[in-house]
């Protein structure tokens, strides 16, 4: 039996949110089943399989059913979460809102963009919640790299690569390799790459991207390089199925030194391994970033708390009981595809691109976006200036950006433009004040003035 957790945030007494799990292949069986049934008050009530004596192996009790739709419209249960192949990841979401359930999508959410936004709006109509498991954001790594940033340890990062790599050379026969929708290299490990930059910078400027197929036989990409372009900064995201070892999963350089990162996440091996969520040494890192400062060639290992994907789903459980604050947003999903879209359309033409998101969602995106401190901080005034910083450079990206659209297209400007930059300015306001009122109390923090780009005198007409 597994244990269970978190059982201070949700009172024993409260009935389970009873849940249906559509789809029992690596993604459902390795995940999702042993991560729910360890969260205090989430039940694992249904399961759509074709393996129906795996299920009950691992899931005794819950009731089998061949269907996902079936499951998907359940009467019995209040969350589906879908752990499907991808291109069935939209049509059964649909259905279990329609049905009114609350709905967890595994990555990506949805294939194309024009998916996503049809789930993104019906969310608001039916007035229910929407999640997608970007899990990786529980990465001990990267919750060591959130603080490392968040405490200026590096500085202004200027520059970062993060790769998912793994030595494949057979292609094998599964969906994921198959010339299929929602299939590749890209579509499996990009959106986790994707998720965690834009969870530590926001939205970028442009998308550059290579997308190959390298082994032989490959029916679809099996290595891809992006780079997200920021102001002052690029992110370049990397995966490939023909890498032995030996490069870092995570290189980060700012003005004051580099942080390096070398072996994956454990959580997922464990899992793998049988191993009970939340048990001892769950989510240990046994390989520390290490950080070098200057001109020195040893590096000084960085403390990493350990993973910890089971806070996605008790949160997501207090989102749904208390309406606390859902761990990955419809909103936060929506940009994630725009990046993906945007990639494959970069490799495609040749030319670097812009995500395609609206006006509306890049400012409900902005005031969504997440750039707190991590989950296993203290709060301490120090690290939350830091986040402001963050978020104040970012905010003024978009600010930016959206003036100089604006002053390029002149007379043929948008006219709700001047509408959208007052939401931004009022918003770049408020992050001026709450950092203004930081630097009282927290001393080495560079000016407000430091964290924007200046602008000039507008031209004359």
């Amino acid at each position: 039996m597994l244990s269970r957790t978190d059982m201070s945030a949700h009172p024993p007494s409260a009935p389970p949110v009873r849940a249906a799990l559509l789809g029992f292949g690596f993604a459902g069986r390795t995940f999702h089943a042993p991560l729910i049934q360890a969260t205090e008050g989430l039940e694992l009530r249904v399961v759509a399989s074709s393996q129906p004596d795996a299920v009950r192996a691992q899931v005794p009790g819950a009731t089998v059913v061949a269907s996902a739709r079936e499951a998907a419209t359940h009467p019995d249960v209040d969350l589906v979460v879908i752990a499907t192949p991808n291109e069935s990841h939209a049509p059964l979401a649909e259905a279990a809102l329609r049905a009114g359930k609350h709905v967890v999508v595994d990555k990506p959410f949805t294939v194309t963009l024009a998916e996503a936004r049809v789930l993104w709006a019906l969310v608001r109509k039916q007035r229910v919640s929407l999640s997608v498991f970007h899990n990786r954001r529980w990465d001990s790594d990267f919750l060591a790299l959130r603080t490392v940033i968040a405490e200026g340890l590096l500085g202004r990062v200027t520059h970062l690569e993060s790769r998912f790599d793994r030595f494949r050379p057979e292609v094998r026969q599964r969906w994921r390799e198959q010339a299929v929708p929602g299939a590749g290299v890209w579509q499996d490990l990009g959106p986790h790459l994707v998720d965690q930059a834009l969870q530590l910078f926001g939205l970028p400027e442009k998308v550059h991207a290579q997308l190959a197929r390298h082994r032989d036989g490959a029916q679809v990409d099996d290595w891809c390089q992006v780079t997200l372009v920021y102001p002052r900064r690029h992110v370049v995201l990397q995966a490939s199925m023909l890498v032995s070892g030996g490069l870092p999963r995570f290189a980060v350089h700012g003005t004051k030194g580099s942080w390096l990162k070398y072996g994956m996440d454990t959580q997922e091996e464990q899992l793998r391994a049988g191993k009970r969520p939340g048990s001892a040494g769950w989510g240990l890192d046994p390989s520390p970033g290490l950080l070098l400062t200057g001109d020195a060639r040893n590096g000084t290992p960085t403390v990493a708390p350990p993973g910890n994907y089971l806070r996605y789903y008790a949160m997501l459980r207090d989102s749904l009981r208390n309406s606390d604050r859902n761990p990955v947003t419809s909103t936060q999903a929506l940009a994630v595809v725009s990046v993906m879209e945007a990639a494959v359309r970069a490799a495609e033409s040749g030319r670097e691109q812009t995500p395609d998101l609206t006006k509306d969602e890049r400012v409900e995106f902005t005031s969504d976006f997440d750039v707190g401190v991590p989950s296993h901080s203290t709060g301490t005034a120090e690290v939350g200036a830091r986040a402001l910083m963050m978020a104040i450079q970012a905010v003024d990206a978009e600010l930016r950006q959206l003036e100089e659209s604006t002053e390029a297209a002149g007379e043929d400007a948008d006219p709700d433009d001047q509408l959208l930059m007052l939401s931004y300015w009022k918003t770049a306001e408020e992050l001026r004040n709450a950092y203004l009122h930081a630097t009282e109390t927290v001393i080495n923090l560079p000016p407000y003035e430091q964290l924007v780009r200046p602008r000039g005198p507008k031209k004359q007409g």
